[in-house]
């Protein structure tokens, strides 16, 4: 009886056992011949393509990844208006000699803060005791501060950079952008609540010329000392035509702009400020 008992264990086990192997066997021809049936082939450029870019997935370049514009090099007829932001000239021109195409001339850019009160200069009127969020103190109400229009310095612009380019200055609350390190991806851009950030031309040796406010007030002159007054004298003097009028703000073309300074010294409130660097950017 012990014998037959011990027989009868061992062949359920064998049974389970085969049974087992069968069914793993029925499931591998079901998974071959699906992934045979919808396999979808995959241009082998892609993979090269991506291969020299540079692997952040920063969205710089209009795509939500590294595979993304990888793709869209391949599908697209020429590199017309395609730039890898992070890699810049070097890795398009890598990119354009894989795909037997001609990569288009780069401008270098780089984001500015385009807001000049500082507390000194635009004090603060109370404090917000809430979440440390700029978008929170945007959609709650106009800011700590008598201009609604300005940086609301929580640093919700720092979060997204994956590249470290921004530091908020403890003394002055407002966001200050490395030209070395910053690649244009247009992150803290699209962070910003207040739309203060926008990314512009890089002279050489990192040269710009920009006016620092974004009102649309210029009553708000009596909470900001710097804040543009939308008095057109940058307009009148400047030879090149590269100041416009939006409304009663200025705004400067970078890609019109000489950098001759003309109109830095015709601006009553120091709205318009020149930064001047000595590392042009790749």
């Amino acid at each position: 009886m012990i014998c037959l008992s011990k027989l009868l264990n061992m062949n359920i086990i064998i049974v389970s056992v085969l049974t087992l192997l069968v069914i793993g066997a029925l499931s591998a021809l079901v998974i071959f011949l699906t992934s045979k049936k919808f396999y979808l082939y995959e241009d082998p450029l892609i993979a090269e393509v991506e291969h020299v870019l540079p692997q952040v997935n920063c969205g710089g370049c209009g795509q939500a990844s590294c595979h993304g514009f990888a793709l869209a090099c391949i599908k697209s007829d020429s590199l017309h208006n395609m730039v890898c932001t992070v890699g810049g000239k070097a890795v398009m021109e890598e990119v354009a000699a894989i795909l037997g195409k001609t990569a288009s001339p780069i401008i270098p850019t780089v984001a500015v803060v385009r807001c000049g009160g500082s507390c000194e200069l635009r004090p603060h009127l109370n404090h917000f005791d809430g979440a440390s969020s700029c978008a929170i103190v945007h959609n709650l109400y106009g800011g700590e501060t008598g201009c609604s229009w300005g940086c609301i310095g929580l640093g919700d612009c720092m979060e997204p950079c994956k590249f470290d380019a921004i530091k908020l200055n403890p003394e002055t609350l407002i966001p200050e952008i490395s030209d070395s390190k910053c690649t244009s991806c247009n992150a803290c851009v699209t962070a910003c609540p207040k739309g203060i950030i926008e990314l512009r031309n890089l002279g050489v040796p990192a040269h710009k010329i920009y006016v620092n406010c974004v009102t649309k007030d210029p009553a708000v002159i009596d909470a900001c000392s710097v804040a543009c007054i939308g008095c057109e004298k940058c307009v009148e003097v400047c030879q090149d035509k590269a100041i416009t009028m939006i409304g009663k703000l200025a705004y400067i073309d970078s890609a019109a702009c000489t950098l001759c300074g003309k109109c830095i010294s015709v601006c009553p409130t120091n709205a318009i400020v020149e930064e001047k660097g000595t590392t042009p950017k790749p």
